[in-house]
This record gives structure tokens, sequence and C-alpha cells, in this order.
């Protein structure tokens, strides 16, 4: 049993992390623009490119941190799922047991 309270914590964990990490690179990517469009020593057209650059890496960034948390949640799922199986076929085991099935 105490192998399976273990396997409960690991995905909330990383789904935990997942989120945190969404929410620094989010922070640091509204920091990094304003500062950019503040202290830009370059042409507006170069500034532009080089936001666009940045929120293009920031999207993919949202991205694969969104697919973790959907991966994470994916394997919570099946782990949950099997242990609603494993907890009905001990019922119906007991359950045959106590009527001398």
């Amino acid at each position: 049993m105490s192998e399976r309270s273990e396997d409960k914590t690991v995905p909330e964990e990383s789904q935990d992390e997942g989120v945190n990490r969404l929410a620094w690179f989010l922070t640091g990517a509204v920091i990094g623009a304003t500062v950019a469009i503040l202290y830009a020593p370059k042409a507006g057209k170069d500034t532009r490119k080089y936001l666009s650059k940045s929120a293009q890496a920031g999207k993919e960034a949202v991205t694969e941190t969104t697919n973790d948390i959907v991966d994470s949640g994916r394997e919570l799922f099946d782990r949950g799922r099997r242990i609603v199986d494993d907890a009905a076929a001990l019922f119906d085991r007991a359950r045959k047991m106590v009527r001398g099935n």
C-alpha cells in the first residue's frame, strides 16, 4: 500500500511543477517584453522582429508545458482507473467469499 501512496504524489508534483514553470515563464516573458520595449536601442522594425521571435519562443514553451500537464493528467487518470478496477475486483472476491461461492 505504501507503494501506491508514493505513486499518487508523483503525478501531483509533476503537475505542480508544470504549472509553476508556466507561471514563471509567463512572468519572465512579460518582464522581458516590457524592458525590451522601454529600452529598445533599435529601430521599430527591428524591435518588432525581436518581439515576434520572443513571442514565438514563448508560444512554443507554453505549448510544451501544456503538453506536459496533459500527459501528467492522463497518467494520473490511468493510475486512478487501475486503482478503482483493483478495488472493484477485491470487493467482488470478498463478497463471493462472504456468500460462500
